[in-house]
């Protein structure tokens, strides 16, 4: 079943205007986990306008159907931080409850989740 990386464009990090500006921190953790997910069949991605998470930003959600769902916060748009993202992601997809154990969770990752979701009923 596939996993989705939901991650928010418009975040921007304190200290962000002191930079050129011309994209947010948001959008370059976008490109950069976008490209670590490209040609995976389990993992797929999309951007959203506000997460809602702006005093933790660079925010992502990793979201599956019928799967406990997570907000994840704090993350520096690198390389690093892009991998760690899709590879719980790939943890998560392979998951049936997408709870992946501790011991499994890329460095990356740690200490950057906000929020747990469960899964929404089913439709009866």
């Amino acid at each position: 079943m596939t996993t989705w990386i939901t991650i928010c464009d418009t975040c921007k990090r304190e200290g962000w205007d002191a930079g050129d500006m011309a994209r947010t921190d948001g959008e370059a953790l976008a490109k950069l986990i976008e490209a670590a997910a490209t040609g995976l069949q389990d993992v797929k991605t999309r951007r959203v306008s506000c997460l809602m998470g702006c005093k933790k930003a660079c925010n992502v959600a990793i979201q599956g159907a019928g799967k406990l769902n997570y907000t994840l916060g704090e993350f520096e748009p690198t390389t690093e931080a892009a991998s760690g993202i899709v590879a719980y992601a790939l943890a998560h997809a392979a998951s049936t409850t997408g709870q992946v154990p501790y011991r499994e969770w890329p460095q990356a990752v740690k200490g950057h989740f906000v929020t747990r979701h469960p899964p929404l009923p089913q439709d009866e």
